[in-house]
């Protein structure tokens, strides 16, 4: 079976999304969700990668997505009353970088979830050794 199909196999059984755009291939899964009162945030997992059957490698990337919606309350400066707020937060951009694994944590204090960012990328690397691949695993994006 080709290693793509494999890939494609193993998000299936854990509930993720799967899409290809240019040969790039992504991967996402929502990892957490906190309602309050018209108000939602999401955490989201993203993994991306590119298979070169020429130089047989993988190049994997992944980063968690904090993005939220609703309303929120307005300064006492500014009119009065609520509005909408849109908000998105790459972490792997602004004041949350670092590994995976410290975002996870850094996450995890904010949302109750039980999600092993590990979990993808070994199974990822295990399909690509399995099928005579080698995995080059990327902090960033970049390149890709």
């Amino acid at each position: 079976m080709p290693i793509l199909e494999e890939i494609q196999q193993f998000i299936q059984s854990i509930s993720g999304n799967f899409q290809e755009k240019k040969g790039i291939y992504e991967i996402s899964l929502l990892v957490a969700e906190r309602k309050a009162f018209l108000a939602r945030q999401k955490l989201e997992y993203k993994a991306r990668f590119q298979i070169d059957d020429i130089k047989k490698c993988v190049q994997f990337t992944e980063m968690l997505k904090e993005s939220g919606a609703g309303l929120s309350g307005s300064d006492l400066d500014t009119t009065p009353g609520f509005g909408f707020k849109k908000e998105t937060h790459n972490t792997l951009s602004g004041a949350r970088s670092g590994t995976i694994e410290e975002q996870s944590k850094l996450l995890g204090k904010k949302y109750e979830y039980r999600f092993d960012c590990r979990k993808i990328r070994s199974a990822v690397e295990e399909i690509a050794r399995k099928n005579g691949y080698e995995f080059h695993y990327q902090f960033t994006a970049s390149g890709l």
